[in-house]
């Protein structure tokens, strides 16, 4: 039999599983089909900074208590070249603070807070079509080997850069692409930080970060061609590499211990415009993703959610169109920001393939003014602790 909801939402990551809790706290019926298992969706290693205004709204949605218990709280960040660190004293510059929580500990409280609703969270359930979207919109999805379809009013494509939701309309959108010649070399270390805070660092051998997610892990990456496989990177290699471009002039200890994961990903700038088509509305990696230089990913994807979940619950309570019409808009507008703001910051810190000795010069030119320009730190603070939700966002 053919089954109904309001909205069905496509994918179990971050943007879906707040999406669906935003919604039930306004009492609109939601099913969510997740492609992979609970354990993979709760254990998938991603980004850890979440900027105030992300944290702010999972705390009025009654979604932050284990959080507030647990993460870290920045205040600052640190810029290291030419041997020496330079500290952005972010809250002083902005009001506002970052927070450290991993990604995967984030699901693993969406999913419990939708698992308390009793509402439909079908994991190994994976999207086969999106269909009618103009129309009467309907998920045909596979659950224990039976082909299911799900009707609806609205559907909400989080489900990722290699979903099914923008696929379906591709020929209503329009794509645009940088793929930057170099990628991170991500490593999750069973080890204390050696720092309170993040750590960017700008090298003659290339571009490196020290960060956390605990006080007893620390995630650590390294800049290394795109072809680079996992393998070419064993213990011995990671850390000399580590020391060399986290190593300054003086009064620094690169704490070292077993490595547990490690992953190569390549860096790009994706944006895709409109982000709806129809009632198909595409929502956080089905809609855009850059670079991680700037920790913007997840960020981007919260704002997503809560200018649709205000939109769809004007739809609903009154009939009200205008939020879904100028969903696009109102989320690109932030979108391109942020975009410019990640690519500027990744080509200010990443040596180029070429090793351009013109370009090296620039970019320590810049990195000396932001560190030593107060209106020049200014600006970088603002754009790396978040700028103000859109009017009208979802307020809980």
């Amino acid at each position: 039999m053919p089954e109904r909801t309001q909205v069905a939402i496509v994918g179990a990551g971050p943007a879906g599983l707040l999406l669906a809790h935003l919604l039930h706290l306004r009492g609109i019926d939601t099913v969510v089909l997740e492609r992979q298992s609970r354990e993979y969706v709760e254990q998938r290693i991603r980004a850890g900074v979440l900027e105030q205004g992300s944290v702010d709204l999972l705390t009025r949605a009654g979604l932050a208590d284990r959080l507030h218990r647990e993460r870290l709280v920045h205040n600052g960040v640190e810029l290291l070249f030419d041997g020496e660190g330079h500290r952005v004293p972010l809250t002083e510059l902005t009001g506002r603070e970052l927070t450290i929580y991993g990604q995967h500990e984030l699901v693993k409280d969406l999913v419990a807070a939708r698992l308390a609703t009793g509402r439909p969270l079908l994991f190994e359930a994976p999207a086969v079509s999106v269909e009618d979207v103009t129309g009467s919109p309907v998920v045909r999805y596979t659950h224990n080997g039976v082909e299911r379809e799900l009707h609806c009013d609205v559907v909400a494509g989080c489900d990722g850069f290699h979903g099914v939701c923008r696929p379906a309309v591709a020929q209503a959108l329009t794509v645009y692409e940088h793929v930057y010649p170099f990628a991170w070399l991500g490593v999750l270390a069973e080890v204390a930080p050696s720092a309170e805070e993040l750590i960017y660092a700008s090298h003659d051998r290339g571009f490196a970060l020290h960060s956390m997610r605990s006080l007893a892990v620390t995630r650590l990456y390294l800049q290394v061609p795109p072809t680079d496989e996992v393998a070419a990177w064993p213990d011995a290699r990671v850390w000399t590499e580590l020391r060399t471009r986290l190593g300054r002039t003086a009064g620094f200890t690169l704490n070292e211990g077993p490595i547990i994961d490690r992953s190569v990903t390549a860096l790009r700038s994706f944006v895709t415009e409109p982000m709806r088509h129809g009632r198909l509305f595409l929502t956080g990696d089905a809609a855009h993703i850059v670079p991680a230089t700037g920790a913007k990913g997840l960020n981007l994807a919260v704002v997503d959610v809560a200018v649709l979940a205000a939109a769809l619950e004007r739809w609903f309570a009154e009939g009200d169109e205008s939020g879904l019409e100028a969903y696009s808009a109102t989320c690109l507008s932030r979108i391109w920001r942020v975009q410019h703001f990640s690519w500027w910051m990744t080509t200010m810190l990443h040596l180029t393939p070429e090793a351009d000795p013109f370009a090296r010069r620039l970019q320590l030119a810049q990195l000396r003014y932001l560190t030593g320009s107060t209106a020049s730190a200014t600006s970088f603070a603002e754009n790396y602790v978040g700028l103000p939700f859109p009017e009208g966002a979802f307020t809980p």
